[in-house]
């Protein structure tokens, strides 16, 4: 793909990517995330348009978009943690274990509790229950208001009675 080079353009088809993903419509989302690539390739955009190619079930594709978001910006933790959720959907939950720690220690990246959460669950399938509940725990220093993580801890904790 040739790069044209206008950064306010790509940053234009970001925000019109984004709104239409938040709309429900992939179509022009995905499109719009190209478009933005092709001015200026961020990893935000590779990220988005990675997300748009795993709600089709194309998980090889959007870990592909993955990688180049991580060559543009190593510090950015969200393509770290989806390529964990995309190897995790793949029923590679080995190899999402090190994506998932990848995330945790991105200097650039504000989710870290959905981290800890997939490493707690896939802890917790794996057996290791004590590892699992650190993980959960640690989600839910980092985000008390995580539903999800706050289920899945107190569903563990049940276990131990």
């Amino acid at each position: 793909m040739k790069y044209v080079g206008n950064i306010d353009l790509a940053k234009e088809y970001l925000r019109r990517g984004f709104e239409y993903q938040m709309e429900g419509n992939m179509d022009e989302a995905r499109i719009n995330f190209k478009l933005s690539i092709r001015y200026n390739p961020t990893a935000e955009a590779h990220s988005h348009l990675a997300w748009i190619y795993s709600i089709k079930g194309n998980y090889e594709e959007a870990i592909n978009e993955c990688f180049a978001a991580i060559e543009l910006d190593r510090t950015y933790g969200n393509p770290y943690n989806d390529i964990g959720i995309y190897l995790t959907n793949l029923e590679r939950e080995e190899e999402a274990v090190e994506w998932f720690k990848k995330a945790i220690i991105a200097p650039n990246y504000t989710s870290r509790h959905i981290s800890y959460f997939h490493l707690g669950t896939i802890y917790r399938k794996k057996g290791m229950w004590k590892k699992s509940k650190e993980m959960l725990k640690q989600a839910l220093r980092l985000n008390s208001d995580y539903p999800a993580a706050r289920k899945e801890y107190y569903s563990l904790l049940a276990l131990y009675n």
